[in-house]
């Protein structure tokens, strides 16, 4: 069963960059309300696409310098990486079917 993965500015590049699958990486803090409202949600996909998408959480209070690089200024901000290179993005909270058809998307490129 999937689930999403704690990342770090240490391991970003391993877990994230050069992972093989799909990465959704969920940029986030503690603090957050929106954030926490789309926990529940990312942790379905991270089972429901597990083997097809890896997913991913970063805490941007913890881990500055990665949220930094790709410019993080609100969240929740959720990047779609393929290939090492971000393909998609969703900021803000949004319906699961979004999330959904943006996946479908880059599971079919």
């Amino acid at each position: 069963m999937g689930k999403a993965l704690e990342i770090t500015d240490s391991n970003f590049e391993q877990e994230v960059l050069k992972e093989k699958l799909p990465v959704l990486v969920d940029f986030w803090a503690t603090w957050c309300g929106p954030c926490l409202m789309m926990a529940p949600i990312v942790e379905e996909i991270a089972q429901e696409y597990a083997g097809r998408l890896k997913v991913a959480k970063l805490d941007v209070d913890q881990n500055n310098q990665t949220s930094i690089q790709y410019g993080i200024r609100s969240i929740p901000t959720l990047f779609f990486f393929k290939d090492g290179k971000v393909v998609d993005r969703i900021v803000g909270a949004v319906p699961k079917q979004h999330f959904v058809e943006k996946i479908e998307k880059i599971l079919n490129s």
